[in-house]
């Protein structure tokens, strides 16, 4: 779990550094397990190279969409002509990426391994093997879908989809912590109110970050038509200023569960946590909208609300709504 963060952290340096590009191809990286050091070490026709090798790879994923009925977005995608643009090569941007894909490794070696640990557990507990399964498969998944985000120059719905990906194979591992706990009962008697605000701070949390995710792809066609980084809050519209009010919708919701939990001693540091957390991603978010979006922040704030998806759900599982406090409350 801590290497998925780890990953998500990396993720968000690459798309903040507008690295995402730096390896046109996928697995490998400019047809090598080695990157480039310099553009002399590439072919003179390396851009028409790739943007076919691309294109290519989007028609069999067009096909795979219309199979599902998804025939339309396929197509768009085959046929927009930003998406066929091939970037300038750039050391610094192609190792970010490399790295990222090394990390992705790694994180696809930790859950094998986890699968492996898991199998002889089937006859005690086939949960716990099926969920380790099903998280190795998801880690295939992600995996493929992120050459489609490559394929696709980084299409904003892509980057959209791998990012929730990545949200669902976290929730997976908390969930696979939570039932291999060797305490037989961890669980914490609630209320309803607790319980749905709880709720309410994860459904409110998920709507602000598909918003911020809107933001962000407004923000990469601001620098693809050369506006300044000190214009681009200026020249972010509605989406901005509802992501921006919003937040104080997540904060309340956030404080109101907190102070129903915080004497809840099992709870009452995960709670904090929790709470702090969603303080620093309103503050990082403020810090990106007072201070022309600094590259550094970025990064900070998403893997601050996919952490608040972590331990809300870990929470989740153990409050138990206590028919005895459904009477009073």
């Amino acid at each position: 779990m801590v290497a998925v963060y780890f990953l998500i952290f990396v993720g968000g340096v690459v798309r903040s550094s507008g690295s995402g590009m730096g390896c046109p191809d996928w697995p490998t990286c400019f047809g090598s397990w080695i990157p480039p050091t310099s553009v002399s070490e590439l072919p003179a026709d390396y851009k028409e190279t790739y943007t076919l090798y691309r294109q290519k790879k989007n028609e069999k994923f067009a096909r795979y969409l219309g199979y599902i009925g998804l025939d339309e977005i396929g197509q768009r995608i085959v046929n927009d002509p930003d998406v066929r643009i091939e970037s300038d090569f750039n050391v610094v941007k192609t190792w970010t990426e490399y790295i990222n894909r090394l990390v992705g490794v790694v994180i696809g070696l930790l859950i094998i391994g986890m699968f492996l640990r898991a199998l002889p557990l089937y006859g005690q507990s086939p949960e716990i093997t099926i969920i380790a399964g099903l998280t190795l498969i998801l880690v295939i998944i992600q995996g493929w879908f992120g050459s489609i985000v490559v394929s696709s120059n980084l299409t904003h719905w892509t980057i959209t989809v791998h990012m929730l990906l990545a949200i669902v194979m976290v929730l997976m591992i908390v969930y696979l912590l939570h039932i291999s706990n060797p305490k037989e009962d961890n669980t914490v008697q609630t209320s309803k109110i607790t319980l749905g605000l709880l709720i309410g701070s994860g459904l409110t949390l998920l709507l602000q970050t598909l918003l911020g995710t809107e933001i962000r792809g407004s923000i990469d066609e601001l620098y693809q038509s050369a506006i300044g980084r000190n214009d681009w809050i200026a020249n972010l519209g509605l989406d901005f200023v509802i992501h921006r009010s919003f937040s104080w919708v997540v904060l309340l919701i956030h404080i109101g569960f907190w102070y129903k939990i915080r004497k809840t001693k099992q709870l009452k540091s995960s709670a904090l946590a929790l709470i702090l957390i969603i303080l620093g991603a309103v503050m990082s978010g403020a810090g990106m909208a007072y201070f022309n979006v600094p590259s550094f922040l970025q990064p900070v704030h998403l893997l601050l609300a996919t952490l608040a998806f972590g331990i809300q759900y870990m929470m989740y599982l153990r409050l138990k709504v206590d028919k005895e406090v459904v009477k009073i409350i």
